[in-house]
């Protein structure tokens, strides 16, 4: 084996990593002072590692790859390109419940193909924005204090700040498209809201302009 082409390699992947890391952290926002408090490592010791003038070591790279949220070989080796299909890999959820990503890029909008299956209403509440697109059935959304409920071709955006449930509106799974995006902003909802569990009145269609159909 040639030691220097390995050590040339090894140098090569670790001068990739300063950079990655920069370019993470601008794609989701983020001040060298806000990763800081996240990860708990210091202003100084992140503006090195990522200026490439302080060599990354594990301890270091583990929970920068949990405050980006992504996995560790991510920042050690950049994902192959050239190919712009995107392999699909279903992830069965709990109560028949499938979610196929379908982008593979962090700090970025994600988008998700989502089968929900029925379950009980439980609110929470995270950092963050959310599109909702109904493909087919009815999606119920419950959004602080009011109730909606959507049909095929309708959509809904809002502050995952504010607490939120959505599912199937009724014993049936409901198929959506789900973007979920790093900034909050002020909730829309383009549906009627439900005047009780039982009568849900329904939004007219969305044109088509707004959400071009898959």
């Amino acid at each position: 084996m040639n030691t220097e082409c390995g050590d040339a390699e090894i140098e090569q992947i670790l001068d990739g990593i300063g950079p990655r890391l920069r370019k993470l952290r601008q794609e989701r926002g983020l001040t060298l002072e806000a990763l800081a408090t996240t990860t708990g490592i210091s202003v100084s010791t992140l503006s090195r590692v990522e200026s490439g003038k302080r060599r990354p070591t594990l301890d270091l790279l583990i929970p920068l790859a949990r405050a980006h949220h992504v996995a560790l070989d991510q920042l050690v080796a950049a994902p192959a390109s050239g190919d712009p299909r995107v392999h699909l890999r279903p992830l069965h959820k709990g109560r028949g419940s499938v979610l196929v990503p379908l982008t593979q890029y962090p700090g970025r909008v994600q988008v998700f193909k989502q089968v929900l299956a029925p379950r009980q209403p439980e609110l929470v509440t995270h950092e963050g924005y959310e599109w909702l697109y109904v493909l087919a059935g009815r999606l119920r959304l419950i959004l602080g204090s009011q109730d909606f409920t959507l049909k095929p071709g309708e959509v809904a955006e809002f502050d995952t700040t504010e607490p939120h449930w959505f599912g199937p509106a009724d014993t049936n799974p409901v198929e959506i498209l789900h973007l979920f995006g790093p900034r909050g902003d002020q909730a829309v909802v383009r549906a009627g809201p439900a005047a009780s569990p039982t009568a849900t009145p329904t939004a007219p269609a969305l044109p088509s302009t707004d959400v071009p159909a898959p």
